[in-house]
């Protein structure tokens, strides 16, 4: 018995003393609680959208961890009616000082700022605004979300690449929407391509999901396209999901469509097997019994970032760590075929731009012959001399 006692007493200060060993890095999920919405019910987010790529990545580091005694959490916050600024302090003031944000634009400027005074690193996740990078960018704000200019110079290339250099721009009456035709505006006239004629659609709301919606939409696409100039391909700009997607066979001249529906550019998606990608989607299938999503890749990315610095530099500190990941030795590998590095003067992570029709993947961007004196990746989106980000 009082052998037994001494047993336990030895194996309880054997497990203290080996988790005071073990360097924790504690990761803050900032999202907002907002229900997500599709046009299409097969492509409803599901709840833990984001979150779960960022759990997996938590699995994918601790098993690192443990060789080097490092062990990494993650702790979610969901903002309801709750101020951004807020929540980082909290997050703070519990020893987090990473956190991967899937916020909105204002949201995200509000937390960084906040959490500059107490040395948070924020890493965006969601946001593909581009104003995030260059005017309103933010030195505590890393970013392995594309930009909207990225996926719409990985588009225009592969359009320039196929000759089809007539387009038919389509846009949207949301603010979202707009801003996603000006990066299209600025990819045809970076690479090449020429748009014939622009036409917008007006969101006035209305039920499609009911009896006669599908009767209503087959009139309404063709009416929407009919009497365009010549042009080889119809470009989609519908970030808000509202028309994009009805566009596809219903077109009055038969045309492929692209942007926003059709030929889709994107950071990852379900169809991808390439570079060892299948190894990752089938683990994160056997854990959530669903398919991984672009803002899952996204918030995984980040969480890796942290991990494999961590590793790197064999330390735990957030300064330490962060200081890495801005260093010429950073790079990240993330089943696209090349390591990922970050681009300095922005903070933004570079990165492959998918092209998938949603069933399979068409292509991957930069296309060959787009030369860069430094990477073929920085074609896309703003490049050094373009940039108007003054980190700070």
């Amino acid at each position: 018995m009082i052998r037994s006692v001494i047993v336990s007493g030895l194996l309880a200060c054997f497990s203290t003393a080996l988790a005071a060993q073990t360097a924790e890095i504690k990761i803050g999920y900032l999202r907002s609680a907002e229900p997500k919405t599709a046009l299409s019910l097969v492509e409803v987010p599901a709840q833990n959208d984001g979150v779960a790529g960022a759990q997996l990545a938590i699995e994918d580091n601790n098993t690192t961890g443990q060789f080097l005694k490092q062990r990494s959490s993650l702790e979610e916050v969901k903002l309801t009616e709750d101020d951004p600024a807020a929540a980082t302090l909290a997050l703070a003031d519990r020893g987090i000082a990473f956190v991967i944000a899937d916020l909105p634009p204002d949201a995200l400027l509000k937390a960084a700022d906040a959490g500059l005074s107490r040395d948070v690193v924020f890493l965006n996740a969601g946001a593909t605004d581009d104003r995030l990078r260059e005017e309103d960018c933010r030195a505590n704000v890393i970013h392995t979300a594309p930009t909207r200019s990225m996926l719409a110079d990985g588009l225009a290339q592969y359009l320039v690449w196929k000759k089809w250099r007539r387009w038919l721009l389509v846009v949207g009456s949301h603010a979202e929407d707009k801003r996603y035709a000006d990066a299209l505006r600025r990819a045809a006239g970076r690479f090449g391509a020429r748009i014939v004629e622009e036409r917008t659609f007006e969101d006035t709301g209305g039920g499609r999901r009911t009896d006669s919606g599908v009767v209503q939409i087959q009139q309404q696409m063709p009416v929407l396209t009919q009497q365009a100039p010549a042009y080889d391909i119809l470009v989609a700009a519908d970030e808000s999901d509202v028309f994009a997607g009805y566009l596809p066979y219903r077109t009055w001249d038969p045309r492929p469509v692209a942007g926003s529906a059709g030929l889709v550019p994107t950071s990852w998606d379900a169809s991808f097997d390439q570079w060892g990608a299948l190894q990752l989607q089938n683990r994160f299938v056997r854990q959530f019994s669903r398919r991984m999503t672009a803002r899952d890749t996204q918030a995984w990315t980040a969480v890796r970032i942290l991990g494999e610095s961590a590793a790197r530099t064999r330390s735990a500190d957030p300064k330490t760590i962060f200081d890495f990941i801005k260093g010429p030795d950073f790079n990240v590998a993330a089943f696209k075929g090349q390591r990922l590095t970050l681009r300095d003067w922005n903070l933004q992570l570079r990165q492959p731009i998918l092209l998938t029709d949603a069933r399979t993947i068409v292509s991957v961007s930069p296309q060959e012959g787009f030369l860069h004196q430094v990477s073929a990746l920085d074609t896309l989106g703003y490049d050094r001399p373009e940039s108007k980000c003054k980190l700070k």
